[in-house]
């Protein structure tokens, strides 16, 4: 079932047969969870974003799983025999290098804004991620690993991209710098965007009438008799889709005590553990 008005962005393959409309949700049940993640993507807006071979790392890695998997009419876009340039040093970006190795990338390089890490935090930080070297399977099977770079323009040859142009970063109090005369170019047949995520779609927040803040998260305070309860009477929101991307563990918790403020908000208390 799709829920809402909104038509699939380009190039998202949508298989639902039904569709619901956020009215019809709304009055057909007595209380809705927004739950749908942080599915914006990071764009990069620089020259020549527009270049064929220049991709969301969500456009790519899906593909993938469907090839393994022995789905039929899987879209030809693989980094078979490329140089494959990944921006972006999390997760998601270590996914694009395992599978770029895999599908036998010429070479794979891997930008990154900030600073190299240290190998071991040394800062008290929990309950927070700490902040240090981590290498991945997917970084040992090969790739070289560049940090303090920005992408400044891509370079394009017949409408496909063929290079990219950047610049070393200097850092100083949180704060870049580019180095003078550090620019240099990269040759790149195919740009993964692996920068992480800005906000939840936004149709369905919009057709509900969802009060967002200031990057586009539904609004709903955790704590309070109002726990989880968003601007619209009955809907609730949890996990990215309330405080942004995050963690998995986040999700898990927002998920349990949002189960539990629903299951007040339905039966006037609740035995479910927050």
């Amino acid at each position: 079932v799709c829920i809402g008005d909104a038509k699939p962005s380009p190039g998202i393959a949508n298989d639902a047969s039904q569709r619901l409309s956020a009215r019809k949700l709304l009055a057909e049940f007595d209380a809705v969870v927004l739950a749908g993640g942080s599915e914006v993507p990071r764009d990069l807006p620089i020259p020549g974003r527009e270049l064929e071979g220049v991709h969301y790392a969500m456009e790519f890695l899906p593909l993938q799983n469907k090839r393994v998997a022995g789905d039929a009419g899987v879209r030809e876009l693989t980094a078979a025999g490329k140089h494959v340039v990944v921006i972006g040093g999390g997760d998601t970006g270590s996914d694009c290098i395992g599978t770029s190795n895999r599908q036998q990338a010429k070479s794979v390089t891997n930008f990154e804004l900030f600073p190299m890490p240290p190998d071991v935090e040394r800062n008290p930080v929990w309950p927070y991620w700490p902040t240090r070297l981590r290498t991945s399977s997917s970084h040992e099977e090969g790739v070289s690993r560049d940090w303090s770079v920005a992408t400044k323009a891509l370079v394009g040859e017949g409408g496909k991209v063929k290079a990219l142009k950047a610049v070393r970063l200097a850092w100083k109090d949180g704060k870049s710098s580019e180095v003078p005369g550090s620019e240099f170019d990269m040759p790149a047949d195919l740009v993964l965007l692996a920068m992480g995520f800005v906000s939840p779609l936004q149709s369905l927040l919009e057709e509900l009438g969802v009060q967002k803040d200031a990057r586009g998260n539904a609004k709903a305070e955790t704590d309070g008799a109002n726990a989880y309860a968003t601007s619209v009477p009955k809907v609730f929101a949890a996990g990215d889709q309330r405080r942004g991307q995050s963690l998995v563990v986040w999700a898990i918790r927002e998920g349990r005590q949002c189960a539990r403020a629903v299951d007040e908000f339905l039966m006037g208390f609740s035995e479910l553990p927050r």
